[in-house]
């Protein structure tokens, strides 16, 4: 059985203390592919040596977080470009708007959000999606951007039903991580009225462990609490959930 972690954060200073460590136990629990997400300039030669060390089981993404979108940012999305220019990654991501904390810089999110669909585009790539307290931005300028070549993953989506729906209308796969452990997660209501088809699995690792972990460090190995979730969610085999999904991020990735 092979279970895909879609989004994990592996290079993260949270595990330099036991990094090997936590991968084999991610690895012995099944979880074999893990997807990178980007953060910004500071994190990609971490995440080139996770790659070095792991390279039949890690897979890179590019992008610049929309949290760190700051004044600098078009030098920061110079970066991003060349480094696309210079290797083959398997995602722009994460990329998006998040107004939970700061407003401040929403129109150099959205610029950003704007310009990194495009270089998805142009390098025939799927974008991963971070949308905190945004979903009608986020949609406005996907509704913008619409076409048969923009695709991805609507990352740790914790959203309603009718987003969900609409997130799909986009050609969006919806990315379910820890939140549909928690109480008050609310998606785990709806989950079984989206088909299986549609859905991945994540744990946005070293944030967001699921339940029993909740308020401690995540880490990959805890996938098998999310998918065991999805078991009780869809009254389907672990087995038949880690295929499906494992399948779904080969038709993203493409590989």
């Amino acid at each position: 059985m092979t279970i895909t972690d879609t989004h994990t954060h592996l290079y993260s200073e949270e595990f330099d203390q036991d990094r090997d460590e936590m991968m084999q136990r991610a690895i012995q629990a099944g979880v074999t592919r893990f997807f990178i997400p980007a953060i910004d300039s500071s994190c990609t030669h971490a995440m080139y040596d996770l790659e070095k060390n792991y390279p039949d089981n890690v897979f890179l993404m590019m992008g610049l977080h929309p949290t760190y979108v700051k004044k600098n940012y078009l030098e920061e999305l110079q970066h991003v470009e060349e480094e696309l220019a210079k290797r083959k990654f398997y995602a722009i991501g994460e990329i998006g708007i998040d107004l939970y904390w700061d407003k401040t810089h929403l129109k150099e999110q959205q610029d950003a959000f704007r310009k990194q669909i495009q270089l998805a585009k142009n390098h025939k790539l799927p974008i991963v999606i971070h949308c905190r307290k945004a979903f009608d931005e986020i949609f406005e300028i996907l509704e913008e951007e619409k076409s048969n070549d923009l695709f991805g993953i609507f990352h740790c989506f914790s959203g309603t039903y009718e987003q969900a729906l609409l997130a799909i209308s986009y050609n969006m796969k919806l990315g379910i991580g820890g939140v549909v452990s928690f109480k008050n997660g609310k998606i785990d209501q709806f989950l079984s009225q989206i088909d299986i088809k549609h859905i991945l699995l994540e744990t946005d690792s070293p944030y967001l462990a699921p339940v029993p972990f909740r308020g401690k460090r995540n880490e990959s190995s805890y996938l098998v609490n999310i998918l065991d979730k999805l078991v009780h969610i869809y009254g389907l085999s672990a087995e038949d959930i880690a295929t499906a999904t494992t399948e779904n991020s080969k038709e993203i990735f493409g590989i």
